[in-house]
């Protein structure tokens, strides 16, 4: 396993979204049955990315922020833009779980949003991981639901 102090978290450049996809694929699409035409969309074009590096260099954790509210079928709510920012694709290479990797990129995107002066986060969270976000400062809100055939819980934190 990794330690934070091997771990550097940054926003993710143009050089780095190959790896981040491929650590998303393999999350999402490889461990978690994802359907792969779902994993990628059209917000990662516009999304600040974050990346996370082991000290040999390989990336073992990434997460985006979107501009708007997302919403359960996945898609951007019109008019929202501005008004909330969304945290998804949240993913941790099995070898860095339990390392502060997932807490360290959530901080990173958190703090992204308030440098864009958007009031508040919104997230996605996978049911088993509800504790991860409350821990965070985020509030459940909403029904539990089905995505991509996995248990969500809408949560948001007010920044």
């Amino acid at each position: 396993m990794s330690s934070p102090e091997s771990i550097v978290v940054r926003l993710a450049g143009p050089q780095d979204l190959d790896e981040v996809y491929a650590l998303r694929h393999e999350v999402f699409v490889v461990g978690q049955g994802v359907p792969v035409d779902l994993e990628r969309d059209e917000l990662d074009a516009a999304a600040d990315h974050a990346v996370a590096r082991d000290a040999a260099g390989a990336v073992v954790g990434t997460g985006r922020l979107v501009d708007g509210r997302i919403d359960q079928e996945s898609r951007l709510e019109p008019g929202t833009p501005g008004t909330v920012g969304t945290v998804g694709r949240m993913a941790v290479a099995a070898q860095a779980r339990g390392s502060g990797t997932g807490r360290a990129l959530l901080d990173l995107l958190v703090r992204r949003a308030v440098e864009r002066g958007l009031p508040a986060v919104e997230l996605h969270a996978q049911l088993h991981a509800r504790a991860f976000y409350e821990r965070a400062g985020f509030t459940p809100f909403g029904e539990v639901y089905l995505e991509a055939g996995i248990e969500h819980l809408g949560m948001r934190r007010e920044l």
